[in-house]
């Protein structure tokens, strides 16, 4: 009865500071992400000594490391690692260190990650890896560190989009340079056809086309609408683009799967600066869409009077 009634007790004590052992582990836990975040390396070393968890993660399972990498706190990340840290734990989104680094530009953060083991081909949940996510942001050091390190310049995201079409998409010349002397394939699509070409074009992004003509991209490639670049220009109004294209060879009167020129798309879309530029280059007024009208027929019925005087003279 005696040794019933201890079994008791002990397991009541041990409901009761259960918690209170949780929640200072917890404590010890939150304020070593804080101290982490703030690089506050003494705070740090004393919280593990007294028992705080190196890879204990928030509710989006982001750890002390990943705050530390985010802040670019180098001597914090040394210091972290060196205590155990997880380099290739994964938050709720898939992130990790490495592509946090990434996305913050921290080169010398970076090299340390690889250097301790970090995965170059872990991938966000938008299929993402560093090196994309790098190449996105323009950051052409880190880009180029990656490439040395053995990332892979085909490897493509959950749309198809490779880092060549991030960096072509926002305007970074100098990462879409060196993803193609990395042999990234310059004639990849994504899920919808397009080429960085067509992505760079559509975005207005002129130095990247003129990179990418130089080393050799299709001037005519399709997408799988049978929009081709200088389609996707003209309708969003990009002259200067336009102009690159017709001089490295683009055809104005290729038509996609509904018919439609560039000619039709910029009267259609009412860039009427841009139906000289056309013309002179050889496209044809007369040509029909699917439903047999010229451009000057679509002009009429878009009410884009400009484009129908325009398009008389002719």
């Amino acid at each position: 009865m005696r040794v019933r009634y201890i079994s008791i007790l002990l397991g009541l004590l041990a409901i009761l500071t259960g918690p209170m052992v949780w929640s200072e582990e917890s404590h010890l836990n939150k304020d070593l992400r804080l101290a982490a975040s703030i690089g506050d390396n003494e705070a740090i070393a004393k919280l593990l000594d007294a028992g705080a968890n190196v890879d204990a993660a928030n509710e989006f399972h982001k750890t002390a490391l990943m705050m530390a990498v985010e802040n670019g706190n180098l001597e914090t990340v040394a210091l972290l690692l060196g205590r155990g840290a997880n380099v290739n734990a994964r938050t709720v989104a898939s992130c990790t260190a490495l592509t946090f680094a990434a996305e913050n530009g921290h080169i010398a953060i970076t090299a340390l990650l690889i250097e301790r083991g970090a995965n170059l081909n872990d991938r966000t949940r938008a299929g993402w890896d560093s090196l994309t996510i790098a190449a996105r942001y323009g950051f052409s050091d880190i880009v180029e560190q990656l490439l040395f390190r053995g990332a892979d310049p085909k490897a493509s995201d959950k749309e198809g989009r490779t880092a060549l079409m991030h960096a072509a998409e926002k305007g970074h010349p100098k990462v879409v340079d060196l993803l193609l002397n990395a042999h990234a394939d310059i004639e990849a699509r994504d899920k919808e056809g397009a080429t960085a070409l067509i992505i760079a074009a559509g975005e207005g992004q002129v130095a990247v086309v003129q990179t990418l003509l130089a080393h050799g991209a299709d001037v005519n490639a399709k997408d799988d609408l049978g929009a081709t670049a200088l389609i996707w220009a003209a309708g969003q109004g990009h002259a200067q683009v336009a102009e690159q294209l017709l001089a490295n060879g683009a055809d104005p009167n290729i038509q996609d799967t509904d018919g439609i020129t560039a000619l039709m798309e910029a009267v259609t879309t009412k860039h009427n600066e841009l139906i000289h530029t056309l013309v002179e280059h050889n496209a044809d007024p007369a040509l029909k869409d699917n439903q047999g009208r010229t451009a000057k027929d679509i002009a009429k019925k878009r009410g884009n009077e400009e484009a129908v005087e325009l398009l008389a003279r002719r």
